[in-house]
């Protein structure tokens, strides 16, 4: 077995390269920075070859799945799937049915077994065992719905191939542009395909990559047999982009590990989140007619703005980042006798979030005193936990994620999510599920993009998952 203990630690920065050229040719034709990523490839190779362990992805396959994943990853997109918050139905919206169909009736075309479509619009399926293989059940996820943050309709993705580092404009959008400074990670995928919209919508990478990547692997090892696998669970979700994506789950489908396909840079694994709380201000004022109401009217909208105004600017969310917690207001309505506030609170450890509630709280009774018959009702929820506890019980589901990548040659990088996620909440039900890296950046903005070959190396991400976990 490779050092993978030694990769982690030694490994180089994330290149994006295509398929690696001949070795005997590779080191003349390939570019300074192309070459530090080469030798890493080698290196693996070499260990690999040693410990008696044939590299599993040849080059026919890796094609294949840059196929696979590319093409459909380009047709999903075109589907309009946003979801809608005011809407409670599941899923959210009637137009995300449509990929659902779409994906049930391909899964059943690949092959995969118990293919079904939930009344709530949870497609799942099953990709028997290789014959011979006896390993534990692991699952993948990816949601359908895209953010209705920015239009979703009528996308027109488009390949930028070769790309040679200027600026990317938008034929929809003219005065649209994409640069490195808008994304930095940009510089890093110089020479290589870029897929965009045409500048009036978003792209929907978020998560459309992370379906096209599971149904590419899906198909990859449908038509490889040499690809081994134990049983893996396959699930769409919808309306994740509102919060809701596991609300309707069916949790006896689920196997006890899984892994959500849902993040953004290559290499990136997320197995902590926010700890996340919502606090509900009902403010009831008093009302007089305004000709006479001095020192006799409460107006409720004004006391909240000033109430607002006194929560710490920098414990904002535009003024935070890495670890650091917020006070996020989401919300203020009303008029001068009713009013209400809402606003949502994260932190990463339980324990910040519970001294900013209790500064909210704190505030509200500090208003009541300074208002004599104003009345502030505070409701506290807490909406999801932080997996992090939950998913370090069971180290071997990150352990066998960290060397899937790191046999697919990413650098494996440790994030924690500034959010939540839908694994966030099926650990709390009892099934670690940390994030693996879908490709895509600049999420939810019409400048959203991803690298073709991000999308092939999350697809053999996969691969290299369900060969881990037959050694389990």
């Amino acid at each position: 077995m490779p050092d993978y203990e030694a990769i982690r630690t030694n490994n180089p920065p994330f290149l994006n390269t295509p398929p690696l050229p001949n070795p005997k040719t590779a080191p003349a034709s390939l570019g300074e920075a192309q070459r530090v990523s080469y030798l890493y490839f080698l290196a693996t190779f070499v260990t690999q070859h040693m410990a008696g362990e044939p590299l599993m992805i040849s080059d026919e396959i890796r094609q294949f799945v840059q196929d696979e994943v590319r093409d459909r990853f380009l047709r999903y997109v075109q589907v309009y799937t946003t979801s809608d918050e005011n809407n409670p139905n599941t899923p959210s919206t009637e137009r995300q049915w449509d990929l659902l169909k779409i994906l049930k009736a391909e899964c059943e075309e690949l092959g995969l077994s118990d293919v079904s479509l939930s009344e709530f619009g949870y497609v799942y399926a099953t990709l028997k065992p290789s014959e011979g293989v006896d390993a534990p059940v692991f699952g993948l996820l990816a949601h359908v719905d895209t953010s209705p943050d920015q239009p979703g309709e009528n996308v027109k993705p488009r390949r930028i191939e070769n790309w040679d580092g200027s600026t990317i404009t938008y034929p929809d959008d003219p005065e649209l542009t994409l640069t490195t400074n808008d994304s930095p990670e940009l510089a890093e995928f110089v020479g290589e395909t870029i897929i965009t919209a045409s500048g009036k919508t978003l792209l929907g990478a978020d998560d459309k990559a992370g379906v096209a990547e599971i149904m590419a692997s899906m198909a990859a090892f449908k038509k490889y047999p040499e690809l081994k696998h134990g049983e893996i669970r396959v699930i769409f979700t919808p309306d994740e982009e509102i919060g809701r994506g596991t609300v309707k789950i069916d949790e006896d489908k689920l196997p006890k590990f899984c892994y959500t396909l849902d993040g953004g840079y290559p290499g990136e694994l997320e197995d902590e989140n926010f700890d996340a709380w919502r606090v509900d201000l009902k403010v009831k004022g008093i009302g007089v007619h305004p000709g006479y109401a001095k020192d006799k009217m409460i107006n409720a909208v004004a006391v909240t703005s000033r109430l607002v105004a006194m929560l710490p600017e920098w414990m904002t969310p535009e003024h935070t980042e890495k670890r650091e917690g917020f006070i996020h207001v989401v919300q203020v309505s009303g008029d001068f006798e009713n009013a209400s506030m809402t606003a949502i609170i994260r932190d990463f450890e339980e324990e910040g979030n519970k001294e900013k509630v209790e500064y909210v709280q704190q505030l509200a009774r500090l208003f009541e005193k300074r208002y004599p018959g104003l009345e502030i009702e505070v409701e506290v929820s807490h909406q999801y936990q932080n997996m992090r506890d939950i998913v370090r019980e069971t180290p071997e589901v990150v352990d066998i994620a960290e060397r899937a990548m790191i046999d697919a040659g990413v650098k494996v990088i440790r994030k924690s999510i500034r959010g939540g996620t839908d694994g966030a909440r099926l650990t709390q039900l009892g099934h670690p599920t940390p994030n693996i890296f879908a490709g895509g950046l600049l999420f939810h903005s019409r400048r959203e993009w991803v690298a073709e070959s991000s999308l092939r190396k999350a697809a053999e991400v996969v691969l290299y998952l369900a060969k881990h976990w037959t050694e389990k």
